[in-house]
């Protein structure tokens, strides 16, 4: 079977490229606080741990609210690079 030449290949450079990459960039650090939010949503207005976890005595760590709250935390890489460049900015300066 013949493989298909990239259609993409690297430094093209195009401008669909760029906007893609910002999108992206932006798009993942829209990720942690929108987890964020969602848990404190969660936390003080709905009640989905009621519909998720039927059996009494469940695991306090079972709910909605400590799956957001993960998530955030496994999706804050991007503003931890962030951060990081903005403070390696700041020391050069």
């Amino acid at each position: 079977m013949p493989t298909q030449p990239n259609p993409f290949p690297a430094g093209s450079g195009s401008a669909g490229d760029a906007a893609a990459i910002g999108i992206t960039h932006w798009l993942s650090l829209a990720a942690a606080p929108t987890f964020g939010i969602m848990a404190l949503l969660t936390a003080t207005m709905g009640n989905a741990d009621m519909i998720c976890s039927t059996m009494q005595g469940a695991s306090p760590f079972g709910g909605m609210v400590p799956m957001y709250l993960l998530m955030s935390v496994f999706h804050i890489a991007p503003w931890l690079r962030l951060l990081s460049r903005q403070r390696s900015g700041a020391r050069r300066s």
